[in-house]
């Protein structure tokens, strides 16, 4: 991991502090960046944002596509955690902390943004630290290339529908325009600039992506990093009026990666997949494109919404507790290679 990436939360934690000491004291620079709109996408962040995806995307060779049923049991597992039982899951866990249990202590009109924030972030399977996580548990490299080209491909056309059934399900009112204009900009652009982009490198030699990658790889991070300044200027009075919020937030969303990849794990086991396959299965059915959920959560809620600051919170806690996961699939190897 580079010292970005290992330090992540760490990073997150200083923007929150820069984002609501700025938006405390020097509100003007951000109401007019949050003015800065066309037909509803805000174009300093849809910039900051593409910085974000493309890198990420440029990774992807959708030719692993041909190697999917050298692991098809693995690849079974992940996609039915990844599309359906983790999204529903965490509506679930959303309705019953957020909804019910947290309802005292947060502000009552940012209820329904923040369980749609928690939809947001759960819908969309991480597409890039998963690399991260499969190599920190030896994973089997083939794997996960395999099943992140397979997700992404899904990606396309299931977030918008998923996430309206679940918006709908939750009584929150879906914007069919805005959240169809958030999958063609953060999904479909993307996957096509960085597919062609690749293409280009690849034609230049060997050696042309993985420089162009490592280019990138800090920009990728700095922009992130500047969005989340952007939120946490717009979020700094509602923060600073409820300091606990990002605690409450933070506790559905610890649950659902523990639950998730514990189920992934355990089913694995139970049918027979290896370990190097299963480590990243896990792993991969557990984590979240939090990118895309950000984007989306912005496009469709804006900069000051609940679901904006629901998908940040799964930014803060992604590194520590991914970390905690590949430990725990490292340290129960042979656990799981035992024969019963």
């Amino acid at each position: 991991m580079t010292m970005f990436e290992r330090y992540l939360t760490l990073w997150v934690g200083l923007c929150i502090v820069v984002g609501v000491a700025l938006g405390h004291f020097v509100p003007a620079p951000f109401h007019a960046i949050g003015g800065w709109e066309v037909a509803q996408v805000n174009l300093p962040v849809a910039g900051l944002i593409w910085l974000m995806i493309i890198p990420m995307l440029l990774k992807i060779d959708f030719a692993a596509l041909g190697q999917v049923r050298e692991q098809w049991r693995g690849i079974g597992v992940t996609l039915l955690i990844n599309w359906a039982v983790k999204p529903f899951s965490m509506a679930l866990l959303g309705w019953v902390f957020i909804s019910t249990l947290f309802r005292p202590w947060l502000p009552a009109e940012q209820i329904d943004s923040y369980i749609a924030g928690l939809i947001l972030l759960a819908a969309a399977p991480c597409t890039a630290m998963v690399f991260v996580w499969s190599t920190l548990c030896k994973g089997e490299p083939h794997f996960t290339l395999s099943q992140v080209a397979l997700n992404d491909l899904i990606m396309v056309v299931a977030f918008a529908p998923l996430v309206g059934l679940l918006l709908g399900l939750s009584a929150i009112s879906v914007p069919w325009d805005t959240l169809l204009l958030s999958v063609g900009l953060y999904i479909v652009v993307p996957v096509i600039v960085a597919q062609v982009w690749r293409r280009a490198l690849l034609a230049r030699g060997p050696d042309a992506l993985a420089v162009t990658l490592a280019r990138l790889g800090p920009l990728s991070l700095t922009a992130l990093l500047a969005t989340l300044v952007l939120l946490f200027g717009f979020q700094g009075e509602q923060i600073i009026a409820q300091p606990l919020v990002i605690g409450l937030l933070a506790v559905p969303i610890t649950i659902q990666v523990y639950f998730n990849s514990g189920l992934a794990y355990l089913l694995n086991r139970r049918f027979g997949v290896p370990h190097c396959v299963a480590g990243p299965s896990a792993l991969i059915g557990a984590s979240n494109f939090f990118e895309l959920a950000v984007a989306a959560a912005i496009s469709l809620f804006g900069f000051d919404s609940g679901a904006a600051l629901a998908t940040v919170v799964g930014v803060l806690i992604e590194v520590p507790v991914m970390l905690s996961v590949v430990k725990i699939v490292n340290a129960s190897k042979g656990w799981y290679e035992a024969k019963a």
